[in-house]
């Protein structure tokens, strides 16, 4: 399982990074195709059109700015698990990630961390206004129902889970032959450690 200490080590936090990116892109590609709009809520996250950056390298900037804990990520992910939970309607997708992306490492950072930076910084890693980034901010805890405590065992489960798919590696998404993509199944993680399978939503 990942530990604090290979979370410490920049090469495994890369990894991670990397690997977070890519699940994220999937789920919001998969959403794309198979939660029409039509059924989806326009809040505050969603962008006009897609960003031209890609979420791996938006999570890199992240990174890379930020200065936040190594766990921050990891609760960040939690965080995004629990939102596509509650706002079933407001599920992740091209348009509204990167703006999910960036308020749930603000929120985790501000959390876990006994250091930060303020919603300024934050802003201009993201490539948003400080007042959106403030919105932003507003919009996604009260999406959490302010429930930001992560037990020491939701955190290890999660990070169980992260190794488990890393080492599996899952491929991109394919086009089934009648060229309809084939729904994917996500694992969400119970606060008590069960899991259970629903359609890909974080």
């Amino acid at each position: 399982m990942l530990s604090m200490a290979d979370l410490e080590n920049s090469q495994v936090m890369l990894k991670v990074i990397k690997f977070l990116s890519s699940l994220l892109q999937r789920n919001a590609e998969t959403n794309d195709v198979f939660r029409g709009f039509d059924a989806q809520k326009i809040s505050i996250f969603h962008g006009l059109t897609r960003p031209a950056i890609s979420v791996e390298c938006y999570l890199e900037r992240i990174f890379k700015y930020a200065n936040c804990s190594p766990s921050c990520y990891i609760v960040a992910y939690i965080y995004l698990d629990r939102f596509a939970q509650k706002q079933p309607f407001l599920p992740i997708n091209s348009f509204n990630v990167h703006r999910l992306l960036i308020a749930s490492v603000l929120v985790s950072a501000k959390f876990m961390d006994d250091i930060f930076y303020n919603n300024a910084y934050y802003a201009k890693v993201g490539g948003i206004s400080t007042v959106e980034m403030n919105l932003l901010e507003v919009d996604f805890l009260f999406g959490l129902g302010f429930q930001l405590n992560v037990s020491p065992s939701t955190f290890h489960h999660y990070c169980s889970y992260l190794q488990r798919e890393m080492l599996f590696q899952l491929p991109p998404l394919n086009v089934a032959p009648s060229g309809i993509q084939e729904k994917k199944l996500h694992f969400h993680i119970n606060e008590d450690g069960s899991t259970h399978q629903h359609q890909l939503a974080v």
